[in-house]
């Protein structure tokens, strides 16, 4: 990801165009590409600032509101999989995303949803032990 240019940059190619050359022309002056130059200007206009607009930020989990649902379905077969809690969640009409996003939101609400592996009962393995 790229980082957006420094405000002295920034504050420079704006005081330039504002001067009377080109977008194209404080880029090519300031060693920046056109688009950035351009770009920037679009920005001072439409807000009237030079300083870059935010980069990421927060989204909010795709299941909240859900979490007392998946707290019962978990709560009501312990050995359930995420395929089968994705499919409980979508015939209720719930947009449940992939299994990743259900892990995740599992692991953040601390519920357990993995299965236990099946242990063989063989009478002959309880009599060696």
């Amino acid at each position: 990801m790229t980082a957006p240019l420094s405000t002295d940059l920034r504050r420079r190619l704006v005081r330039a165009v504002e001067a009377g050359s080109s977008a194209r022309e404080a880029a090519r002056r300031f060693e920046v590409s056109p688009s950035a130059a351009i770009k920037l200007m679009q920005r001072v206009r439409a807000t009237g600032s030079a300083a870059p607009a935010k980069v990421g930020g927060y989204r909010k989990p795709l299941l909240a509101g859900h979490e007392a649902l998946l707290h019962e379905l978990t709560m009501a077969k312990p050995g359930i999989t995420l395929a089968e809690v994705q499919a409980e969640l979508t015939g209720r009409g719930i947009q449940a995303g992939s299994l990743a996003t259900i892990w995740s939101t599992l692991r953040r609400l601390g519920l357990r949803h993995k299965k236990r592996m099946a242990r063989p009962v063989c009478k002959w393995i309880h009599d060696l032990v």
